[in-house]
């Protein structure tokens, strides 16, 4: 796993940890994008898939790959910021090594992670590398109140894959059975997700996610009788925010390596218990 360095949210300027993840090239070595800490992180109001994948060179056999654009959610204000990544064939040193991989990682590291859970997953590391509380999505460190083993992403390029990686999380969260309800299609806009004693709402969209889904989720979740969550790919509105912290729904936002991260505080009380 790549070291931690810390990123200075652009709205709020909270400093949060960000660990670049380590994806396995097809040849079986560790590679991550290389950081530009020079360039300030800059706030993502806008999604294109286009624009959301950047050119990564294994340092071991030479391969170009499209990996997902480095994004961090901050949990203090919500924004998503976009972090400047150096090309390949910029080879000047940086605090990642020459292809993105600390030193100390060595060839094992990232080799073989996440292998058995289907073409896209890696591992992420258990720890929390800095302050953000987001980073306690990637599982919860040995000796804390049920500490559970590091969640398992799946990198989303697709609608489907952001549905996917939100029902992993929330059964890594304990839930069992999730589910989305029998005969509806995967539509363009945001889906259910139902589990026993869970009420969650995925939108896969490029646009941020606004009050009324945020008020929906509970109606819903309080007919259910269970708990409603939310997930989004762009992020939330001030006003869905301020919502979801007066009905007390926890709020996730979902980057491209498909870890999620809270945005609120029932998100990240959520994360500390587990369901």
């Amino acid at each position: 796993m790549a070291e931690a360095v810390p990123v200075r949210c652009p709205e709020c300027r909270r400093e949060n940890g960000y660990a670049v993840p380590v994806f396995p090239c097809a040849c079986g070595s560790p590679v991550a994008p290389r950081l530009d800490l020079s360039a300030p992180p800059r706030t993502l109001t806008h999604r294109t898939w286009a624009e959301s994948w950047v050119t990564v060179r294994c340092g071991a056999c030479g391969r170009d790959g499209e990996w997902p654009q480095p994004e961090v959610g901050c949990p203090s204000c919500g924004t998503v910021a976009r972090l400047p990544v150096r090309s390949p064939d910029d080879r000047g040193a940086d605090d990642h090594g020459a292809d993105g991989v600390s030193e100390a990682d060595g060839p094992g590291q990232g080799q073989g992670q996440g292998q058995g859970q289907g073409q896209g997953t890696l591992a992420q590391d258990a720890g929390r590398p800095g302050p953000a509380g987001g980073d306690r999505a990637r599982g919860a460190e040995p000796g804390w109140p049920g500490a559970r083993p590091p969640f398992l992403p799946v990198t989303i390029r697709t609608g489907r894959d952001a549905v996917a990686t939100a029902a992993l999380y929330l059964r890594w969260l304990g839930f069992r059975d999730v589910r989305r309800p029998d005969g509806v299609p995967l539509p363009s806009a945001a889906v259910d997700l139902r589990a026993p004693g869970v009420v969650a709402q995925v939108d896969p969209t490029t646009a941020p996610t606004g009050l009324r889904a945020v008020e929906c989720v509970w109606l819903n979740a309080l007919t259910a009788a269970a708990a409603g969550v939310c997930f989004s790919l762009a992020g939330y509105t001030d006003a869905a925010r301020e919502r979801a912290d007066e009905l007390a729904v926890p709020l996730f936002v979902m980057d491209l390596t498909g870890v999620p991260q809270p945005v609120n505080d029932p998100a990240e009380e959520l994360v500390a218990r587990g369901a």
